[in-house]
């Protein structure tokens, strides 16, 4: 996660996270952290261009990117295709429909979420094209591309993974998406996903665990940095405009409230017990971030040690 650790420790965290032997890496593509004590945000883009040359089996993927606003559709195709080619097809598009946390930067306002929703539908149809590799032009109820092309291209075209909240992003992911992205353990929108069509491919979550050999330590970093994920559900999250919004609708989260959804310490099995949930929920892969960048080469050596070998076994 980029929004806690500087720009040039995560592309080192990547060399890393390869020679211990992670699968794969994400990276949250955010203009803003949630709320300051994070401390960092970095452009992902220019990230992953250099953690694609320190690394050479590791998957890298965006986690996810939004296409609606800040950026373009046609110039998310491009970043995209340039990353396939850097790191030699091991990189996959991670697409939501985005925060407004990130897009109210361009001064246009946010929509409301069926808007954003045709919106997602319609900026991954133009990637899609362009990713055919031929040129482009595309009159659309929201976006315009004129004689797009893109010149340089990897092999097989990049990956796509939607991320879904509920029924309508669901039917969306399993139209449009190779994988399908949904943060926490939710087999409702697993099963939504399968009937529409998505069945077999894989389901990607994500865990955060807040690594130390002091578990009350932990669990107060956790809430420290944390404790922004405990503001109401996406719904409410998706809505909030900066991070002082983040900081006032959790200024009532404890600790142990945090405590309750992230592992705190190094008990490998607490760990073990949280991925648990999500492989008995349909889901194929399960990011872990470690919360802290303190802590996170001590998290490697664990990781390397501990942890990893038991999520092997499970």
């Amino acid at each position: 996660m980029s929004e806690q650790t500087p720009a040039r420790e995560l592309v080192d965290y990547a060399a890393v996270a390869e020679r211990v032997g992670f699968d794969y890496a994400v990276i949250s593509d955010h203009y803003f952290p949630w709320i300051e004590e994070m401390g960092h945000s970095p452009y992902c883009w220019s990230v992953l261009g250099a953690a694609a040359q320190v690394t050479r089996r590791l998957p890298l993927m965006t986690y996810v990117t939004c296409p609606i606003m800040r950026y373009h559709p046609a110039v998310v195709a491009q970043k995209a295709a340039t990353m396939g080619v850097l790191s030699e097809g091991r990189f996959t598009l991670g697409l939501g429909s985005g925060e407004n946390l990130n897009e109210h930067v361009i001064g246009e306002g946010w929509p409301p979420v069926d808007t954003r929703h045709r919106m997602f539908a319609e900026a991954i149809e133009i990637i899609k094209l362009l990713f055919g590799g031929d040129y482009v032009t595309y009159q659309g109820e929201f976006y315009d591309v004129d004689s797009a092309k893109l010149y340089d291209l990897p092999e097989k075209p990049v990956p796509l993974a939607i991320a879904a909240s509920g029924g309508q992003s669901a039917e969306i992911a399993a139209e449009y998406g190779d994988v399908l992205v949904v943060n926490e353990p939710m087999p409702d929108v697993v099963r939504q996903f399968n009937a529409a069509g998505g069945q077999g491919r894989p389901v990607y979550g994500q865990l955060p665990i807040a690594y130390d050999t002091d578990p009350e330590a932990a669990k107060q970093r956790a809430h420290h940095l944390w404790r922004w994920a405990a503001a109401g559900g996406w719904k409410v999250m998706a809505e909030l405009p900066g991070p002082a919004n983040f900081a006032a609708a959790t200024g009532t989260v404890r600790p142990e409230d945090v405590a309750e959804s992230v592992p705190c310490g190094n008990d490998v099995d607490a760990v073990v017990q949280g991925v648990r949930q999500f492989a008995d929920a349909g889901y194929t892969h399960v990011a872990l971030v470690q919360i802290g960048h303190d802590q996170q080469q001590p998290f490697f050596d664990w990781a390397e040690k501990e942890l990893l070998p038991a999520l092997r076994d499970l």
